[in-house]
């Protein structure tokens, strides 16, 4: 199912809304109380103006990101915090209009990959980390991979296979997490640059925000058994993501095609 990236950005604007709403609400309550300190009132009115402005000028940047296909590094840092400070509104508002919230973490994933996009990220094959979750492997198996994928024996009857043949083809990391804290972990101690993550919709969410300062591309696992059993992930979207981060060593040319992913107006890897 294709998600649009204007449920994400539509829900941040009603969030954004809504606060100002609830403030000036707060605003009248208050400057009508006999016992308001005016000085008090008109510190927080001042204080709460210059958020909401930079939280504004976050959103207009993410739009005209994706409207141009243009990154503004100037607005990241305010792009980030509108993101951290109305998402979890994003999701109340969505359960009023009946959206469920991984419908708009979805949204959220596909602003954010294309987000990425516009960066036109290049780094060495061994800056690129491909993470995945452990629900991946199949659940009788018996050997313990989230300790080293090395104990992977290649049988083939998981995804866990074809990854690792991908990670090998491409001369990048890969790493089997069991959650969002070892994902932390395996990242700060890889030294990635780029990180290619596969995750359910909350896994996705929570990690792209976890990690605001190494770009991600986040790829939807599938889950035909149900959550964290025996998930699927469709390796063509892997392996183009993996390729949209690399370059040759020693050399400016890029692998072909990428040229194509470059120019595109749109990398599937969502």
């Amino acid at each position: 199912m294709l998600i649009k990236k204007r449920l994400f950005i539509g829900f941040m604007l009603v969030s954004l809304f809504s606060v100002v709403l609830l403030a000036m609400l707060g605003w009248y309550v208050v400057n009508n109380s006999e016992y308001a300190s005016q000085i008090l009132i008109g510190l927080l009115g001042s204080g709460f103006l210059v958020v909401v402005g930079l939280i504004a000028v976050g959103l207009a940047g993410m739009i005209f990101s994706l409207w141009r296909e243009k990154a503004i590094p100037a607005v990241y840092r305010w792009t980030r915090m509108a993101i951290n400070m109305l998402f979890p509104l994003a999701l109340v508002n969505a359960r009023i209009f009946g959206i469920s919230p991984d419908r708009l973490r979805s949204s959220f994933i596909e602003v954010s990959n294309q987000l990425v996009i516009t960066r036109h990220v290049k780094v060495a094959p061994g800056k690129v980390l491909v993470l995945v979750p452990h629900c991946l492997q199949r659940t009788a198996c018996r050997h313990k991979i989230t300790l080293d994928i090395n104990n992977c024996t290649n049988c083939g009857r998981c995804p866990v296979t074809g990854l690792r043949k991908l990670a090998d083809r491409y001369r990048v990391k890969m790493a089997v997490v069991s959650g969002g804290t070892l994902a932390r972990k395996v990242v700060k101690e890889s030294n990635a640059q780029a990180v290619v993550a596969v995750a359910c919709e909350r896994d996705l969410t929570s990690g792209i925000q976890d990690m605001a300062g190494v770009p991600v591309l986040g790829i939807l696992n599938d889950r035909p058994e149900g959550p964290c059993c025996n998930t699927l992930v469709n390796m063509d979207r892997v392996e183009r993501a993996i390729r949209y981060f690399l370059y040759r060593e020693n050399s400016d040319q890029e692998f072909p095609g990428e040229k194509a992913f470059s120019r595109g107006r749109r990398l599937e890897v969502y």
